[in-house]
């Protein structure tokens, strides 16, 4: 037992050796009941003080994974889940009564397709006939599978593309599991590895998405079970990823086979960059979610997952002991926008307007010496001398705007806000005056020289 423990760990930080155990346990090697190795054994073999293998004896134990019984020893135990404060509470401004809250990243209402009309043509809403009925509609699916940027072999509906990653994460990623995500990376996915115990690992982004070299290393280094990206308009720095560098990608992971691709399309039809996916490559091992929130109302809560059937299957069945499905009627009305002349037309207008005042903004802070991003989607990701003097100064003027750090797997070279520009439809020099100013105070007070724009993110 000690040997098969001992020799599990690569990583001798309390956190390595935690995850090691868990691995183990997950793979079936240590379980349920096993007496673990007192603490001087497991330490002594692996040359650590017993104080580290306490300490990650102390995690496996908050996670419910292993369990003390006093005098007895310890023992493998079913993990039970921490409490954690989420990354995701920590977005929305603090500006009591903002009078421009952009903090949200959510679309303009007024951009949305109007629902009333599409309500009217599904009729009465008698769509389901039993319990037991496909969790998406026919006609649906058939749509969906024509959108599709690869053929999927399995395809469902859930409740948005926070419940889409929740219910895949749920199918690949076990406790002491690595993960490869962006970084920065949006927080609610973050989140949502910490309440499983993932061991999330960050790869930095240039103008083109994740840098490959780095993912190489990365993977070389960690036995990760998947990958999470955003391939259009990433949230928070608005890059989209080009088809090269999918493939780029695409080629890295086929040196390791025992790696899930998730792609979060969140942006969906509101992205000006066309659908790219590494499932072109790997449909075998890309699981793709395709988000109408922003595209064609957050109200809809509406969200596609296709990919393997190994993973789409148990993933659909599972849902089968709660929700069921997503409802039909919503779906219903979905399928009526995404084939509506006139509903087709309102979401290209929203996309070019997206597009104008992506750029109005970007341009804006650019002629004041600021340095940002938004390449794509709703959001700008500005760097600042330092984010909570930021955040205050702009307070001042009834400004909101989400603090950077909560999207940083690690620390970047520097501070950054994300602003949600796809809501600033006027008044654009007032407000890049404001967030130019606050951008470039320091502790001190001061203002400071402009600085040249990032070419990535470090």
């Amino acid at each position: 037992m000690l040997a098969l423990i001992t020799g599990a760990v690569d990583d001798r930080s309390a956190r390595g050796i935690a995850a090691a155990v868990s691995r183990l346990v997950t793979a079936g090697q240590l379980s349920a009941g096993t007496r673990l190795p007192t603490v001087r054994d497991v330490a002594r073999e692996l040359g650590v003080s017993p104080t580290t293998v306490s300490e990650a004896w102390r995690s496996l134990a908050r996670a419910g994974a292993i369990q003390t019984r006093g005098r007895s020893g310890t023992f493998v135990a079913a993990p039970v889940l921490p409490r954690q404060r989420l990354r995701y509470s920590q977005l929305g401004g603090a500006v009591a009564a903002a009078s421009r809250d952009l903090s949200t990243g959510v679309p303009d209402h007024d951009l949305l397709p109007d629902l009333t009309d599409a309500l009217k043509r599904i009729g009465d809403g008698r769509l389901t006939t039993s319990y037991l009925d496909a969790p998406v509609l026919p006609a649906l699916e058939a749509v969906l599978r024509d959108r599709w940027p690869y053929p999927p072999e399995r395809l469902t509906v859930v409740d948005g593309a926070l419940d889409a990653l929740d219910r895949v994460i749920g199918e690949v990623v076990r406790f002491g599991d690595h993960v490869v995500v962006e970084n920065p990376a949006f927080p609610p996915l973050l989140d949502l590895l910490q309440t499983v115990g993932a061991t999330v690992v960050g790869v930095p982004m240039d103008d083109a998405g994740m840098r490959p070299a780095h993912l190489r290393r990365v993977l070389a280094d960690y036995p990760a079970v998947a990958v999470f990206l955003q391939p259009r308009a990433h949230n928070p720095t608005g890059v989209s990823m080009s088809p090269a560098r999918a493939a780029e990608l695409a080629g890295v992971l086929e040196a390791f086979p025992d790696v899930v691709a998730v792609e979060d399309d969140h942006a969906g039809d509101i992205a000006s960059s066309a659908p790219v996916s590494l499932g072109n490559l790997l449909p075998e091992r890309t699981v793709h979610v395709a988000s109408f929130s922003k595209s064609h109302g957050p109200d809809l809560r509406l969200a596609a997952i296709g990919g393997p059937a190994s993973v789409i299957a148990p993933l659909a069945d599972r849902r089968l002991l709660g929700p069921g499905w997503s409802s039909r009627l919503l779906q219903g009305v979905l399928l009526d926008l995404l084939t509506d002349p006139a509903a087709i037309a309102q979401v290209s207008r929203a996309r070019d307007a997206y597009a104008a005042r992506r750029a109005a903004v970007l341009g804006a802070l650019r002629e004041r010496g600021v340095s940002a991003t938004a390449a794509d989607g709703i959001n700008l990701w500005m760097t600042v001398d330092d984010q909570q003097i930021a955040m205050v100064a702009l307070a001042a003027h009834g400004i909101a705007v989400s603090p950077g750090t909560p999207f940083c797997v690690t620390p970047l070279e520097t501070d950054h806000v994300r602003v949600t520009v796809g809501l600033v439809a006027d008044d654009v020099a007032q407000l890049a005056d404001a967030l130019a100013a606050a951008a470039l105070l320091d502790s001190r007070g001061s203002g400071h020289r402009a600085r040249p724009h990032p070419r990535g993110w470090r």
